[in-house]
């Protein structure tokens, strides 16, 4: 059994978080010494780690509850666990085209930027908004 400093420091969250997220219900109620201090056991703290990697990919919370619910095998369906994650999907894929996008409007700037240091003196100022060739 973990106290909240050991957690936090174990995966690098704020006490603060973990307060919330029960707040929320997005992690049961931890059990609890005699003078209070909340206990968090190897199941806590392998669901906190899932709620931290599922946030760091982008998942909401809410998101995440409804993963949680699904593990937990309660009232969430497949199909609708299905829609969720399909949609998650498709926003990321769309993420990815439009820093592709802009990867391939910056890439002939920085080229440019680039061919004009090589030529002329590195402290002379940039004019970006130079016709690109």
């Amino acid at each position: 059994m973990l106290q909240v400093g050991e957690i936090c420091r174990k995966l690098g969250l704020n006490p603060q978080t973990l307060y919330f997220y029960e707040r929320i219900e997005l992690i049961p109620p931890p059990q609890r010494t005699e003078s209070g201090y909340r206990l968090f056991s190897d199941k806590d703290v392998e669901r906190l780690a899932f709620i931290s990697r599922a946030k760091a990919l982008g998942l909401s919370l809410d998101n995440i509850k409804d993963i949680l619910t699904l593990k937990e095998g309660q009232s969430l369906t497949c199909q609708a666990m299905h829609e969720r994650l399909s949609k998650k999907l498709q926003e990321i894929e769309d993420n990815i085209r439009q820093l592709q996008e802009l990867r391939d409007e910056l890439l002939p700037l920085v080229n440019h930027c680039l061919q004009k240091s090589e030529v002329a003196d590195p402290n002379h100022e940039c004019v970006i908004l130079e016709k690109v060739e």
